[in-house]
């Protein structure tokens, strides 16, 4: 049996942009057929696949598909707690093609989430991390070690969906989130963490390592 891999906040644009289809053949004939390629990218926007998460210990994986932007030193959001001190700052850009469902980088507990509105700027931009609407996470390692995840609204995007809870435990690969429509996600990694992906690499969530820790320390 065939099965869509659609992220559930997907199913609602769907259904609008099929019912738009149907309504326009009914009324141009053949040429309602001509919003398809929408509804088409519509679906591919929201997909959902499965990820085959790799295992073993002190292992960050990417939260988003998309393109490694930049690193940079750079201080996690304040709203985070986690002090001025700057860290390894990783970002993934995500442009329209990509699969926008974001997973969970590493083991640990949810220790704090803080929203904030904001600007609305291209997410590629480095100002987008600390100007536009964000979601910051910060997860507590199994060392004790704290990771930052920040989700980034685009200059399209006008949705940023969370569905973590403080305290709550998580897993490496865990589906947490989507930004509707284009975005980024920043990473700041905890201290001593060796970066093992490069500027312009193609990443896919849940799946690609961007760096190491050593876990065990």
């Amino acid at each position: 049996m065939l099965r869509l891999p659609v992220h559930r906040e997907g199913w609602p644009f769907i259904a609008i942009a099929l019912i738009v289809n149907a309504l326009l053949t009914v009324a141009f004939g053949w040429w309602g057929l001509l919003a398809a390629p929408i509804t088409i990218w519509i679906v591919s926007f929201f997909r959902d696949p499965e990820r085959t998460t790799p295992g073993g210990k002190g292992l960050i994986v990417s939260p988003a598909d998309g393109v490694i932007l930049p690193i940079v030193q750079a201080a996690p959001p304040a709203e985070l707690g986690l002090g001025p001190a700057s860290r390894t700052r990783l970002s993934v850009f995500m442009t329209f093609f990509h699969v926008h469902v974001n997973r969970i980088p590493e083991d640990g507990v949810i220790e704090r989430l803080a929203y904030r509105p904001g600007k609305f700027f291209n997410a590629s931009f480095d100002k987008a991390s600390e100007l536009n609407e964000r979601m910051a996470i910060r997860l507590r390692l199994a060392d004790g070690q704290d990771l930052a995840v920040v989700q980034i609204a685009g200059l399209v995007a006008r949705r940023i969906c969370c569905s973590l809870s403080e305290k709550q435990s998580v897993r490496r690969g865990d589906r947490f989130g989507i930004i509707r429509f284009g975005s980024r996600l920043d990473v700041y990694l905890p201290e001593g963490t060796r970066v093992v992906t490069k500027v312009g690499a193609s990443v896919k969530a849940g799946e690609t390592v961007l760096a190491e820790y050593p876990a065990d320390a």
